[in-house]
């Protein structure tokens, strides 16, 4: 009678994975990449008219609130250092720069929302102001668009005392650190 064989001294042992040839392992993989990158073109293909939609409706509620409530507003758009109604050739009206011009319903002109933005902690933060050139104020303040950290970054929308910290500041707005007289020394 022969001794029973230990694990790995020879014999036979349990049967190890099969092998999967190198064409077939690339084969599945570019397979279900391929698929994948359609399933992403489809659906932003799909989403992209909802989503610039929803930008539009909040661009048109943030334009009416930095105007107080304007009976109407007019685009114009930034070509060459001035305003002008029509965008810069060659430049699709979404992505030229715009300025929204405010009117009463009598017709009068009540004031200027401009966008603007610039770096935060986190990401570019997009805010929109509104802008009476009558008096050189500030007359609105509204975020469009930040990725900053809730609870920390998030002040500049959440916070209704920051915010109204804006209104009524005559432009140009410097930054200035509170206890300093001027924004001459402001880091």
């Amino acid at each position: 009678m022969s001794a029973p064989h230990a694990p790995g001294q020879g014999g036979a042992g349990p049967p190890g994975p099969a092998r999967v040839a190198p064409g077939r392992l690339l084969a599945t993989l570019g397979g279900a990449g391929a698929a994948a990158g359609a399933l992403i073109v489809f659906v932003f293909t799909v989403t992209a008219p909802a989503i610039e939609a929803h930008r539009a409706r909040r661009l048109d509620e943030a334009v009416t609130e930095v105007l107080k409530g304007p009976a109407r507003y007019d685009t114009l758009y930034v070509v060459d250092g001035a305003l002008r109604a029509e965008p810069p050739t060659g430049a699709p009206p979404a992505t030229a720069e715009r300025v929204f011009r405010g009117y009463t319903a009598d017709g009068t002109r009540i004031g200027y929302a401009i966008a603007s933005q610039a770096p935060g902690f986190a990401d570019v933060i997009r805010v929109i102001f509104g802008y009476d050139p009558a008096t050189g104020d500030v007359i609105g303040m509204r975020v469009l668009e930040s990725k900053e950290t809730p609870g920390l970054g998030d002040k500049i929308e959440k916070d209704s005392s920051f915010v109204a910290a804006f209104l009524r500041v005559a432009a140009p707005i410097l930054g200035v650190r509170p206890g300093r007289e001027s924004g001459a020394d402001a880091e």
